[in-house]
């Protein structure tokens, strides 16, 4: 009995239950989604279902209302987390700063990103509504006339209630970069009579080049995933101006009902986000070595 246990370690024995979680919530799903990626599989046709091999994967070259969901989906990631970067670092940067007020402005600038996105959805979509919505109308009354979800400018609204929500997410993890970071260069900055932007280009921004893009690799994949809010506000209009992947996804496989078709577009979606972290845990790399 001594020797059986030795060969297979309490350790081992106690990570069989998360083992078998994991093989249930992560892996088979996986497994199951990309058979299902390589079927002609319908939820409206169960008993048809046919093996088409990367029939469905070679379909989506010619897929326009695909590429341009994720041509959307760039274009708000690019926008929103670009944005967030910049306005948090900005943030944090004010509020590093020996304050009395420091806790008071830490907490309610904080409060949006603990409100679900749905919710945050619902409600810039009454807030910003061409017929009913608060801010529309004041700006009536100033006699400029702006329709927030309307073609041309929906997407950019979209891209803007995101920053307004997900801005604090960044302020928080680049505030706790700025806090971490060594005083002795600031001090030997001070000391030479260094300018305050020159520190910030020379001293603070290359300390902080890591904690930056941590930043945008969290930010960035958490942007992708993009859903609520166009579920809640625009469901993709006008016409296919605000779809996102996800969304358009979703559309296919469970108001369509194409789910052999929609699992494709998921595994292409996996390969396009796990190269974006390939590039860019290169890039946090590079910057760790730099002297």
């Amino acid at each position: 009995m001594v020797t059986q246990r030795s060969r297979f370690p309490l350790a081992y024995r106690m990570l069989l239950p998360l083992a078998a979680v994991l093989l249930a919530v992560l892996v088979y799903p996986l497994v199951f989604s990309f058979w299902i990626s390589l079927h002609d599989y319908q939820l409206t046709a169960l008993q048809d279902v046919r093996f088409v091999g990367l029939r469905n994967y070679l379909e989506l070259r010619g897929n326009g209302s695909f590429w341009n969901a994720m041509r959307n989906t760039l274009i708000f990631v690019f926008g929103a987390v670009t944005l967030e970067t910049l306005l948090g670092f900005g943030l944090a940067l004010l509020l590093h700063r020996p304050n009395r007020y420091r806790d008071f402005f830490r907490s309610i600038l904080l409060t949006p990103m603990f409100i679900t996105p749905i919710a945050v959805g619902l409600m810039f979509r009454f807030l910003l509504n061409q017929q009913l919505g608060v801010l529309p109308y004041l700006l009536g009354k100033l006699g400029v006339q702006i329709d927030f979800f309307g073609p041309g400018l929906a997407l950019y609204s979209i891209i803007l209630i995101d920053v307004w929500q997900w801005t604090p997410f960044m302020l928080l993890l680049l505030l706790a970069g700025l806090e971490s970071l060594p005083a002795a260069p600031f001090e030997a900055a001070r000391v030479d009579g260094a300018s305050a932007w020159f520190t910030l280009r020379k001293v603070t921004l290359p300390l902080m080049k890591p904690v930056i893009l941590v930043a945008l690799i969290i930010r960035g994949l958490d942007a992708f995933k993009v859903f609520e809010y166009i579920f809640a506000i625009t469901r993709g209009g006008p016409g296919e101006s605000t779809e996102s992947i996800l969304y358009h996804i979703y559309k296919v496989g469970f108001r369509f009902f194409r789910l052999g078709e929609a699992a494709a577009m998921a595994y292409i979606l996996i390969l396009i986000t796990m190269a974006l972290v390939v590039v860019l845990y290169r890039a946090m790399r590079s910057a760790e070595e730099l002297p």
